[in-house]
């Protein structure tokens, strides 16, 4: 039915989200608490309950016909469990079983916080009338999903298309992950910041080491800040047309803070692309940013569970 909703939960280690999202993907309520990644695991699902509990006290509750997670990973949407690397408490956490009872037995869907931002981008983002795509989250860490054929593939677990985690440096730096040389230990916010630092490049007065002000004094010209932003575009481009190889993607969407750097970030990444994407069927690949912003994860979260993805 047109006037159905459908409740999305959005976790990270920094906050849980949650909105009642209509038919057309508006966030009709909401509500959030900090994630008290550092407490143990029943204090993370207090802080899951509390928002549930805020949501159903709206008197649109009744409407909500399903419920839509998109967690930071890895999660296992086959066994319903959740590990996020930055929430340690959570390890295996049955979190579809505990969303499930709290929510007096509706349908909850989970899948991993990339694929849930592909969902939104490919509903009504960028990525939004095209059959074949891959939407990235470029942040503290690199994640990502896939569209296939037209529909959201998001994997038996929940994880396809987690690009952060393909290596594009076979003898590159050990990855936290386990392996080495990985997309996200090249061109995840925090290592543009580490690599930038560790060639020479220092912050202004306020001290701020972020990625954002590396992208700040890229801006100016700093040739340092601009090599790190460099580096990683070559990342991205590998992993890009490593996967436009595999499976015939036409467009990559990039989304998260460190796309906030603009063409800092997005021209050395098409230039790149040029260098490595170089079969006929991958050259047709275009990039787009982002265009969902900080609610993609709850729009998507929702849009798996309506399975409008």
């Amino acid at each position: 039915m047109q006037s159905d909703l459908v409740a999305a939960l959005d976790i990270g280690g920094t906050k849980i989200a949650a909105a009642l999202v209509d038919g057309g993907g508006g966030l009709l309520a909401r509500a959030q608490r900090p994630t008290p990644a550092r407490e143990g695991a029943e204090a993370v699902m207090g802080a899951v309950g509390e928002v549930l509990a805020e949501l159903s006290g709206s008197p649109m509750w009744g409407r909500v016909t399903a419920v839509g997670i998109g967690s930071a990973g890895p999660v296992d949407a086959s066994a319903g469990t959740v590990s996020p690397v930055n929430v340690p408490g959570w390890r295996a956490f049955p979190l579809v079983e505990r969303v499930g009872e709290a929510v007096g037995g509706l349908p909850v869907e989970l899948v991993g916080d990339g694929v849930a931002m592909t969902a939104a981008e490919h509903w009504l983002g960028a990525a939004r009338g095209h059959d074949n795509a891959l939407c990235m989250v470029v942040s503290t860490g690199v994640g990502g999903g896939l569209v296939l054929g037209g529909r959201l593939h998001p994997g038996p677990t929940g994880n396809a298309g987690h690009i952060g985690h393909v290596s594009v440096e076979l003898d590159g730096d050990p990855c936290p992950c386990g392996s080495y040389g990985c997309v996200e230990r090249i061109a995840s916010g925090p290592n543009i910041a580490r690599r930038a630092l560790e060639n020479g490049w220092r912050p202004g007065p306020d001290g701020d080491v972020s990625a954002a002000a590396v992208a700040a004094a890229a801006r100016t010209g700093d040739r340092i800040a601009l090599a790190s932003y460099d580096r990683a575009a070559q990342a991205l481009a590998a992993g890009i047309a490593a996967t436009a190889v595999l499976v015939e993607i036409d467009i990559a969407v990039i989304g998260g803070g460190v796309a906030g750097a603009g063409d800092i970030l997005l021209a050395p990444l098409r230039r790149a692309l040029h260098r490595y994407a170089t079969l006929s069927f991958a050259r047709r690949l275009t990039v787009a940013p982002a265009v969902m912003g900080a609610d993609a994860g709850l729009v998507g979260a929702a849009a798996v569970a309506a399975r409008r993805g």
